[in-house]
């Protein structure tokens, strides 16, 4: 029996589409645009930061989160009114619209372009060495650094994580966030 047929292999794949889509799904009414793949990949980058701890997070008052995004504004502006005054876990949110080739500043999450790939490897080594979390949308962004990358797999919007660099950047991430990836990098432990 081929294993796409299996049984359990078949209801693995069904819950975690469900969960994909739930996750997307929690962001909200007012969330984004879910008929484009710009509007999905920002309600997908709101919903992350709820899964990860941050340096230094654990025990302490929730500080204002910073969201850089280099290199595509039209996410940048889709996360801010994603985020509006609202927030993300009871934490202030702001957007910042970093310039290409530019300092990271104080930022804690940080969303690479597509326009950026090129240069992405400078930015997600600075990104690792001050534990933030890297996001990113394009082909070998995985062995480069990033913590999470989306991808278009059947023309869906999906994601996939590297633990080497999470753990590089000392980020934890949530199972829950793990059980709903496309495919999980455990690399060199």
């Amino acid at each position: 029996m081929p294993i796409a047929s299996h049984p359990v292999s078949l209801m693995r794949r069904l819950c975690s589409q469900a969960a994909l889509l739930a996750l997307v799904a929690a962001a909200g009414p007012a969330a984004a645009d879910v008929g484009s793949e710009r509007g999905i990949k920002a309600a997908f980058v709101s919903k992350f930061i709820g899964y990860v701890e941050f340096p230094g997070q654990a025990g302490a008052a929730p500080a204002p989160l910073v969201i850089g995004v280099v290199g595509a504004d039209d996410i940048a502006a889709e996360l801010s009114r994603i985020v509006g005054a609202r927030g993300i876990n009871g934490r202030a949110v702001s957007v910042k619209t970093l310039a290409a080739g530019g300092r990271l500043g104080a930022v804690d999450v940080l969303f690479v372009g597509l326009s950026e790939a090129d240069r992405a490897e400078r930015l997600l080594r600075q990104a690792a060495a001050e534990g933030i979390l890297t996001i990113t949308e394009f082909d070998r962004a995985l062995r480069q650094g990033s913590v999470i990358n989306f991808r278009i797999v059947d023309e869906r919007v999906r994601f996939e994580v590297s633990l080497a660099a999470a753990e590089k950047a000392q980020l934890k991430l949530s199972s829950r966030l793990l059980s709903v990836a496309y495919y999980v990098d455990k690399g060199a432990r």
